[in-house]
């Protein structure tokens, strides 16, 4: 595959001559700087002394890391210096913020997903969703199917920034020497069959039926009515549990649970499900909440919470068959 830088790659992106809008090319971009600017301050950690609580809470009510509050600061900034974002919405925020009136883009993020593992130096990632901007206050309200592009970055051995523009998906590496983003994979595919599964197993006792039985399924193996054996693997980041499922298949599930009935889910809709689901579905998988698809929701508010199961065509369509059963 011929390597193409970021910007080159925005330059035509399906290979037909056609560029993408200038705009949202120009966002993409600032992004990708962002995502850099975070790449460092993860790299250095504890010798950046950016490690540890920054002593608050965000609008879920979980603590806050200082990296959190840093790559927050980071995405904010950057979306007011590109003059193309009419507002802006992060998970670690009570409202969105407006930036510049008439731009027509809306930007949604997760700054730092998988906070939690940054002491123990587990990959972690940044993910986000652009909209096309409307007017309102419920602007931000629209189902993931308005997504103009979706994307993440994660924070591993490698940083890799994996985005789709409605049209399939592409995958760049930061190169470290130049800080430029370079193709390193195109048109991705997920496997439609897979032998792996990311849940969280520990919450077994909590789940709804079709979910407890799906797994029972795979934990029967050969011997049981999907005549194969599955492994779990369950690395507590989204983004990176969601890199691995593109990469080579399998499904994510993040679904309610009896803890806490009155909410449909943990995850955000508008900052992890959506864009997600995004990705997932350009690369040939499907996502679904337990009664619909994801990205056709309705969201009712910017904080909105949702049951998320995504990934391999095949396994998405058994969780759906035991929900309607």
């Amino acid at each position: 595959m011929t390597t193409r830088t970021l910007r080159e790659y925005l330059a035509d992106p399906k290979g037909d001559g056609n560029p993408a809008p200038r705009e949202l090319a120009s966002l993409i971009e600032a992004m990708s700087d962002s995502c850099r600017t975070i790449s460092y301050l993860v790299s250095r950690g504890a010798l950046a002394d950016v490690l540890g609580s920054a002593g608050t809470g965000n609008v879920q009510g979980e603590e806050q890391k200082q990296l959190d509050v840093l790559a927050n600061d980071e995405l904010m900034a950057m979306a007011k210096s590109t003059g193309v974002v009419a507002a802006a919405a992060s998970e670690e925020e009570d409202d969105a913020r407006a930036i510049t009136p008439g731009a027509p883009y809306l930007l949604l993020f997760d700054p730092l997903d998988g906070s939690s593992n940054i002491e123990v130096n587990v990959s972690i990632g940044t993910i986000f969703s652009i909209l096309p901007a409307k007017a309102g206050e419920n602007a931000f309200l629209q189902s993931g199917r308005n997504q103009a592009a979706a994307g993440y970055c994660v924070y591993g051995p490698q940083t890799t920034l994996v985005l789709t523009l409605g049209q399939g998906v592409a995958a760049f590496t930061m190169d470290p020497p130049t800080g430029q983003f370079v193709q390193t994979g195109a048109n991705i595919r997920i496997p439609e069959k897979t032998k792996e599964f990311a849940i969280n197993m520990s919450n077994m006792r909590h789940w709804a039926d079709p979910v407890r039985a799906y797994i029972d399924e795979c934990l029967a193996g050969d011997a049981g009515p999907r005549a194969k054996n599955f492994n779990m693997r369950w690395i507590a980041s989204m983004v990176a549990d969601v890199h691995r499922v593109l990469t080579r298949g399998g499904v994510f599930m993040y679904p309610w649970d009896k803890r806490e009935p009155g909410k449909p889910g943990k995850l955000r809709l508008m900052y992890e499900a959506n864009p997600m689901s995004l990705l997932v579905e350009q690369a040939g998988g499907r996502s679904f909440d337990g009664t619909q698809q994801i990205l056709d929701i309705q969201p009712t508010g910017l904080h909105q919470r949702v049951s998320v199961m995504l990934g391999s065509k095949e396994e998405v369509e058994r969780l759906e068959a035991l929900h309607s059963a």
